[in-house]
Formats: structure tokens, sequence, C-alpha cells
């Protein structure tokens, strides 16, 4: 059952008259989330819920589904035909002007631009303002309680550990003179999650020697796989969660070194994405410490610029963060100006990486990530260690 008094508070605090939710054939969700319905049951007639800033909500439901709401709170309108479903939207919006829905202006906010353009099309011809819910989403989908918190620092107890044991890993094997490929060391960690409790919802970690990783979605798989040797740089991604409902994903990337003296290029890229990473949060900190805004394009534009002085701007080719909940890539706030602008506000609750990167094609890559989970009491924590130097790997 949704906090309706909770939602209406926050959208007098945005200034929005009101949201309205919809959905056609479960394509939204966010909706289904944020109403506490089931996302598993299917849809074959729009419905739309409205929750005002002040009042009753209401439930526009088709003829064919007529109780598709009838666990919500609020008044019932049934409709026949489309025209009676456009003379009830306009009757249950009455005096409205500014209405939140799943939109992002220019697409900016990909994970809420859901509803279809004709629907927000209508809504405008009724006369109405048509405005984003995406900070709405954030505070009611992604920003994390206490245990969901704890779940995230229990998994990231668990990664870290896995994480040390397959770089120990690449170097006991190539001591013993054993072959050892980037995907049997993929498969060590996945069994390694299995066995400590976690999931990776079938998305597996990524573990790349030299060029490989420059493609930063790399992935190891038996046919491209081949032995990792002395001199070899080398990059882990992983991720993954507790095995329990509603469990936090936590989500990192290290890198090192086959031997004991990296090429000089792959320690300069690899210090320039910590430094960027660690400017980053030191923005973070120091806005919080002074009790004013961030943005997620401001903590992209203060990473990025660290890389771009450095020469690298164009080979690091992605955001410098995402959102992290329940999925990987979850719904709150990016740290995000290169793909898309994300004007939303870091607030207490929410969870998110810092990772920047930098991809030569053909040579190597370097890229860093930590987690970060601003408290309700607004410290701005990291969860785990911070890695401040390449690991070195004895392969005898």
């Amino acid at each position: 059952m949704p906090d309706i008094a909770r939602i209406q508070s926050e959208l007098k605090a945005a200034g929005a008259d009101g949201w309205l939710l919809y959905d056609f054939r479960n394509r939204d969700a966010i909706a289904y989330s944020v109403l506490g319905l089931d996302f598993g049951r299917f849809t074959t007639r729009r419905w739309f819920y409205w929750i005002p800033a002040e009042g009753e909500p209401v439930r526009l439901v088709s003829a064919v589904e007529s109780t598709k709401l009838d666990a919500l709170p609020g008044a019932k309108r049934v409709y026949l035909s489309w025209r009676e479903l456009h003379t009830a939207i306009k009757e249950a919006l009455g005096s409205a002007v500014k209405v939140a829905m799943q939109y992002s202006p220019e697409g900016n906010v990909p994970y809420v631009s859901i509803v279809d353009a004709g629907t927000v099309e209508l809504i405008r011809s009724f006369g109405y303002e048509v405005v984003s819910s995406a900070g709405l989403v954030q505070t009611f989908q992604a920003l994390l309680d206490d245990d969901a918190y704890r779940s995230h620092l229990d998994a990231g107890e668990r990664v870290q550990r896995i994480k040390d044991e397959a770089f120990a890993l690449v170097g006991s094997e190539l001591r013993a003179s054993r072959t050892l490929t980037q995907y049997d060391v993929q498969q060590f960690i996945v069994k390694r999650f299995g066995e400590e409790g976690l999931d990776c919802m079938r998305e597996y970690p990524i573990v790349g020697t030299n060029e490989q990783p420059a493609d930063p979605h790399f992935e190891p798989t038996p046919e491209n796989a081949r032995p990792i040797r002395k001199g070899d740089t080398l990059l882990i991604d992983l991720w993954a969660k507790l095995d329990t409902p509603g469990s936090v994903f936590y989500d990192i990337t290290w890198c090192g070194f086959v031997g004991a003296k990296p090429p000089a290029k792959y320690v300069e890229i690899f210090n320039v994405v910590r430094d960027g990473r660690n400017a980053a949060l030191e923005f973070i900190q120091a806005r919080y410490a002074a009790g004013a805004p961030v943005y997620g394009w401001e903590v992209d534009d203060v990473c990025r610029a660290v890389v771009e002085k450095a020469g690298y701007g164009r080979q690091f080719v992605h955001r410098t963060g995402h959102s992290i909940g329940e999925e990987v890539h979850w719904s709150g706030v990016n740290i995000d100006n290169l793909e898309t602008r994300d004007d939303r506000r870091l607030v207490p609750g929410v969870c998110f990486s810092i990772e920047p990167g930098i991809y030569l094609p053909g040579e190597m890559a370097a890229r860093s990530e930590i987690n970060v989970f601003i408290t309700p009491g607004g410290k701005v924590d990291v969860a785990g260690e911070m890695q401040k130097h390449l690991i070195l790997i004895d392969a005898g």
C-alpha cells in the first residue's frame, strides 16, 4: 500500500500538483513498485492512478479490467470507451497545473522516460503541464533504508574478499606453472558467489587482460579466453548482492599487473582514474559538509576534469557512475553529464558508484570503482576498501 500522505508531502515540496501514474501492458515497472502492485500480473488495458498534492486519489480503470487497482485507496472510475477515458482524466486532474509523470525532458534521465509520447501529448492537450517524476521516483524507489544498506555492506564484505581471492588465484596458478584464463577467473568468482550466498543475476563479472577491457563491457567466454601471462595488465569488475529479497548490489572494479614492474603508461592511467575518483568523492563530501546541494552532473564534471587535464578525455567513454539498488544499475541519480545530464540531487539514502575509466583500444585500460552512500544524517560513506595502487601479482 503506498504512503499517500508522504507522496503528497513530496509533491508539495517538488511544486507539482499531483502524480499521474499510468500503465499499459506492463510497460512501467516503476509505477507498480511505487504503488506496491504485482508487476507480474499481465495488464491488457490502460489504467491511471492520480495522486493529487491535496485530496483523495483517483483510480481510472477499464471496464474489462475493472478490479485492477482495487488494492489502492481512492475514488474509482470505470471507463468503457476512449471518450469516457478522456473525460475521466480531465475530471480527475481538475484544476491541477503541473502533472508529474514518468517523463524526462529530452530524455535526459532515460530510467524514468517511460510514458509514451502520445500519452504525454494527450495530457498536454487537456491544458496541463507535464513535468518529470524523476525526483519522486528516486525518493520512493531508489533510497535505501537501514536494512537495505546493511545488505549492501554485507555483500560488500563478501565481494571484496572474493576479489582478493581472484587476484591471489592468478598468482598461485602462474607460480605453479598451470594455465589460467580470464574465463577461468570469472567462473571462479561466480562459483565463490554461490558459496557466499551471493547472486549476480546472471550478469557475470568482467575479467580482462591487456587490450580486452578497452571494451568497457568486455565479457570473457571460452572462445575469447587466453592464458594469463606474466607481464599482463589485469582488470576485474565484479558485482553481486545477497541472495535474499530486497537486497542491494555491491559493485567494484580493481586493476592489477602480473609481475613487479608495470608499464609506465599503465601506472599513469591508473593514477589518473584514481585521482579523478578521489576528486569526485571529495567534492561530494565538501558540498555536504557545507550544507550545499550537489547534483549528479556536477560530480561527473569534477571527475572528468581530472581525466581531461591528463589528456585522456576522449578515452573516458562513459559516465562517472550509476545508481545502485536491487539491480546493479538502479533508478536513482547517476553521476552523469556525458551520456545524459542528470540533474537529480544526491540526497540522503542514495547509493551510487564512482568509476572513472581510461580505455586505450588495442593496448590497455584502467578503471577504479567505489560505492558511495549518503546516510540519513548526511554523511558520505564509502563501503569497503578503495584501491590506492595497482595490485602487483607475484607470478614467480
